[in-house]
């Protein structure tokens, strides 16, 4: 029932863009394209006419192929870096990234349903990842946050970084007004909300869970639902709350009030994002210079 949003992290991570179908796709016509079998050589059919592998490489070579290549050397160069300075990325690091990468989509399911949908998997994109992180090991003598600049985030980004009021809560979800009522009856006569939720609660992402929805703050639910879940005190239940998911039995566990943001406290996550947006800019000039520097041999084509 909750509303699908953006969270803001305390932790930000590289946003990998999952959009390079392409050099899959050259990668796996380049893989096949000899095959004997020539059925398997086929990858579609226009009435009785086919369209190959071969034909399919071909154009995509001849399309973006040297973009492809590009991207495929420069990967290479930081690979090479990254060992000649021994930098080295652990398993820990990439599980770190992955899970805030799933966070951002709703959870490890969801993201893997997403990555699945563009024909990834996680082990598809750990080459990706390790990539971008050895990119940032790599530059990280390269890029300069100076403290003014931070302070100026800061101001100008102030209430990105306050702390909203927050209400933890928990909720019975039931499709009748009669059912919410008779539910609502049994735990006000002593029975426990978490069992009764696991007994009666139509919300199965986390009936389970006794109903838990963690922490929110205004906004994230339905209106007819903040307004109540807000009005309550930690430990009260409410009567059956009528919206568009049906009713529900709401219990508030614990509130904690808006808190204003100081730099001091957020300076850490300030200088990351700051030295995440200079990047791009740093990566581009020092890839350049990489590229002058390196043997690079083209053969596409030939």
């Amino acid at each position: 029932m909750r509303k699908i949003l953006l969270k803001k992290k305390k932790s930000l991570a590289i946003i990998i863009v999952i959009s390079l179908v392409l050099i899959a796709t050259l990668a796996a016509c380049g893989t096949d394209a000899s095959s004997n079998d020539a059925e398997d050589n086929i990858v579609a059919r226009v009435n009785s006419e086919v369209i190959t592998k071969d034909e399919l490489y071909d154009y995509l070579v001849n399309e973006n192929g040297r973009t492809a290549l590009n991207y495929l050397i420069a990967n290479k160069i930081v690979e090479l870096e990254a060992k000649s300075q021994d930098i080295k990325v652990t398993d820990e690091d990439l599980q770190k990234e992955i899970d805030v990468m799933a966070d951002q989509y709703g959870g490890q399911e969801t993201f893997e349903q997403y990555l699945k949908m563009y024909g990834y998997s996680l082990d598809n994109i750990k080459s990706n990842i390790e990539t971008n992180l050895n990119i940032m090991k790599l530059l990280e003598h390269e890029i300069t946050v100076e403290e003014d600049e931070m302070k100026a985030y800061f101001e100008t980004n102030k209430e990105r970084f306050d702390e909203k009021e927050q209400v933890k809560a928990s909720h019975i979800l039931l499709d009748s007004e009669d059912k919410a009522k008779e539910v609502r009856d049994k735990l006000q006569a002593g029975e426990d909300f978490a069992q009764m939720a696991k007994e009666y609660s139509a919300d199965t992402s986390n009936n389970e869970q006794g109903g838990d929805l963690g922490y929110f703050v205004r906004g994230q639910m339905v209106p007819e639902f903040d307004e109540v879940a807000f009005s309550l005190e930690p430990g009260k239940i409410s009567d059956p709350v009528k919206t568009d998911f049906g009713y529900h039995i709401i219990k508030v566990e614990d509130k904690k009030p808006a808190r204003e943001a100081t730099y001091e406290e957020n300076k850490e996550e300030i200088e990351k994002i700051l030295f995440e947006q200079k990047i791009p800019a740093a990566y581009n000039a020092w890839i350049q210079e990489k590229f002058d520097e390196y043997e690079i041999e083209i053969l596409l084509g030939e």
